[in-house]
């Protein structure tokens, strides 16, 4: 069976992070969406559990997509899962960088372990999770940006915080 893994904070997970899940699920027999925490990203909007339950309802209708939280080492969430790839979207140049950096890192922990880089979908190429964060917080329609059905949950989680969210 071949595993991959898709991964990223997921704050909140997009059209765009949806459509690379997608795409990687017609191309492999497994594949595990990983919801990092990651603390180096600031103004995080969602908590680690609710960014996991938007991905789960995001990707509910693909029967080889599994959804988990994980703190550490996305090598080591590999190597447990038994992967073969990682597979990441780029949107332009800058991300490539990013994520061939990230790649030697990986392979080094992890030897064998290949990353696939897909180019964003167009209708995608500059979505970003910031941006989306922007059109929540300032109460914008969400169908062109996130996945249906996590829209009404994002709508709640925002309006219990009377248009905030953890901090924001």
């Amino acid at each position: 069976m071949r595993t991959a893994i898709c991964s990223g904070s997921f704050d909140p997970i997009t059209l765009g992070h949806l459509d690379v899940i997608r795409r990687a699920a017609g191309c492999f027999d497994a594949v595990f969406v990983c919801v990092s925490p990651n603390a180096e990203k600031r103004n995080q909007m969602f908590t680690p559990e609710e960014k996991l339950q938007m991905v789960r309802a995001a990707v509910a209708d693909l029967p080889n997509v599994e959804a988990e939280l994980w703190p550490g080492l996305l090598a080591d969430f590999a190597r447990n899962h038994g992967a073969c790839a990682i597979v990441r979207g780029v949107r332009s140049v800058t991300d490539f960088d990013a994520e061939y950096q990230m790649a030697l890192i990986n392979r080094g922990i992890c030897p064998g372990l290949e990353t696939l880089l897909l180019p964003a979908s167009a209708p995608y190429q500059h979505f970003s999770s910031s941006m989306v964060r922007e059109m929540i917080r300032y109460r914008q329609p969400l169908e062109n940006y996130l996945p249906a059905p996590i829209i009404p949950l994002v709508e709640e989680l925002t309006e219990k915080e009377g248009g905030t969210h953890h901090g924001q």
